[in-house]
């Protein structure tokens, strides 16, 4: 993953959680917290009263619903891809 905005301060944790999110094809099993703790290291993460989560990475703010099961669904994983990718963030080609 390579970004020219991307924070020097991301794990390891994240930086393995930004490669699940542009895995192909989409990876089933990304944990809801290891993405909040991703969005929260990088962008902005708001929990609203309707129990909704506020994602906000730069000019973009995405609402997501946190899962009843510990994973994200592949429509989230498309949603924080597309938001990942306007924002700067890529997979790099090796």
């Amino acid at each position: 993953m390579s970004s020219e905005s991307e924070p020097v301060h991301l794990s390891n944790h994240h930086r393995t959680t930004l490669a699940k999110v542009f895995q192909h094809p989409v990876n089933h099993n990304l944990e809801w917290k290891d993405v909040l703790s991703l969005m929260a290291a990088i962008g902005t993460v708001e929990e609203k009263r309707d129990g909704k989560y506020s994602l906000t990475l730069g000019t973009v703010t995405e609402s997501l619903e946190r899962p009843k099961h510990k994973d994200v669904n592949a429509q989230e994983v498309l949603d924080l891809r597309r938001m990942l990718t306007s924002a700067g963030f890529a997979p790099t080609s090796t």
